[in-house]
């Protein structure tokens, strides 16, 4: 995929960016004659269009996912998608004729394919952790519900049961909360627990420092054997698959408490639901699934209904109007650098390279954005163009079978600009080349 379009002058007005725009650099533009065009789905935080529009993108929004059909068609004449659960399989983005970005406006971004939007040119973004604060909050409150029996008791009164009961109800003062994963979420969790009075011990495969009273575990065992509460927050991965099985849950201390909202396959559901029936662990609460629905409506199953002391929640631990404005406001920003400059910090499928930006006083000054095939004699060739040209800065990385390359490169004339266009589009090895003035 190549951006076939020419210039119509040089130099040209540059589009105002939103509102961080520095007057000291300078603006820079894609290199075509059309408009961008953005795709949202899924209802994206308001902040986000906002962004997209001050950027003067054309964007269509929309507040539900798009059916199969629809979107093959739909993706076929935008240059970014933007979307939460929205599935982009290899047979929906092969139809991507001009997309140049997707923004996963939540943490996952299992729902993409990631190998083969890299394999056409498509830098894929998301915001791991701008939602932390939020599922953090969360648990705090469900280790709270737990400890009270709070959901078991809401439910009884709403059948019109009067069950006052003190008996296997604690406070979670002086109880210890072991965390599985000490990211972003595990950290947050651990300050909020201790300023209620709580033990915090950790596991995490990563040598980290330790906040405030907390202390690390040498292993998962270790937690699991001294923990009141169990809470994990690790990533989907093979190794986290089913990382909470029958034989974990058997090491938990007798009447101990499970919490997952981290990822629907770290625990086993068949086995956490034998855990509570049986009465060895005290309750549970559980916001994501193995599987879960596509949409808001009945038809949700899970071997956790109706267990004992059991919260289940549909995937809302990021789910707050502060996590959302959050996330629409890093996604949003890192499509319009993607875009506008070619910046790829923070790209999930891409290697993370940015230039400084361009002086405002330098109006002679393009950026060459190329992206190939990660093999050997291909900057090579890209230099070999650019050598008779004065390159103030370049720069170049790799990630797995696709690497990236930018530079910053001088010009005279705007016939310069086609013929470095012309020969870098024309390196066998191209998937994708863009210039931005």
């Amino acid at each position: 995929m190549v951006d076939t379009a020419q210039p119509e002058s040089f130099p040209i007005s540059r589009r105002d960016s939103f509102n961080t725009r520095d007057t000291r650099t300078r603006n820079l533009k894609p290199f075509h004659s059309g408009d961008i065009k953005i795709l949202l789905l899924e209802n994206v935080s308001a902040k986000a269009v906002d962004i997209l529009k001050k950027a003067g993108y054309q964007v269509e929004f929309h507040t539900k996912a798009l059916d199969n059909a629809t979107l093959i068609e739909k993706i076929k004449d935008v240059h970014a998608v933007g979307l939460s659960k929205t599935k982009l399989t290899e047979e929906v983005l092969s139809h991507a004729n001009k997309l140049l970005t997707i923004g996963c406006f939540c943490i996952g971004t299992n729902q993409v394919d990631l190998s083969y939007a890299a394999s056409r040119g498509i830098c894929v973004f998301n915001s791991p952790f701008s939602n932390s604060r939020s599922v953090a909050e969360l648990v705090i409150a469900e280790i709270i519900l737990l400890a009270r029996q709070l959901g078991d008791r809401s439910r009884e009164m709403h059948e019109g049961v009067w069950n006052k009961v003190s008996k296997a109800c604690y406070e979670i003062r002086g109880k210890t909360l072991g965390i599985i994963g000490y990211g972003h979420i595990g950290t947050q969790l651990g300050v909020l627990a201790e300023a209620l009075g709580m033990h915090v011990v950790w596991y995490d495969i990563l040598p980290v420092m330790p906040i405030g009273m907390s202390r690390a575990a040498n292993s998962l065992e270790e937690v699991l054997a001294e923990a009141d509460f169990v809470s994990c927050h690790v990533p989907e991965t093979p190794e986290t698959k089913d990382m909470i099985g029958a034989r974990e849950l058997a090491l938990m201390k007798p009447n101990s408490y499970l919490i997952n909202a981290s990822r629907g396959t770290v625990v086993d559901i068949d086995a956490l639901a034998a855990a509570l029936n049986s009465g060895h662990l005290a309750g549970a609460a559980v916001d994501v699934y193995p599987t879960e629905p596509l949409a808001n409506g009945p038809g949700f199953e899970s071997p956790l209904r109706n267990c004992p002391n059991t919260l289940l929640t549909p995937h809302i631990g990021g789910s707050t109007e502060e996590a959302q404005r959050m996330i629409g406001v890093e996604v949003a920003t890192s499509i319009v650098k993607y875009i506008d400059s070619g910046a790829s910090v923070n790209a999930v499928n891409f290697a993370e390279c940015d230039l400084r930006a361009i002086p405002s006083t330098d109006l002679t000054t393009v950026r060459i954005v190329n992206v190939h095939q990660n093999v050997p004699g291909v900057l090579r060739q890209i230099n070999n163009i650019l050598a008779d040209y004065n390159v103030n800065k370049q720069i170049s990385d790799s990630k797995g079978d696709v690497a990236y390359f930018m530079a910053d490169v001088a010009v005279n004339d705007p016939k310069e600009i086609s013929t470095i266009y012309e020969q870098v589009t024309a390196i066998q090895e191209n998937i994708i080349t863009r210039v931005l003035f």
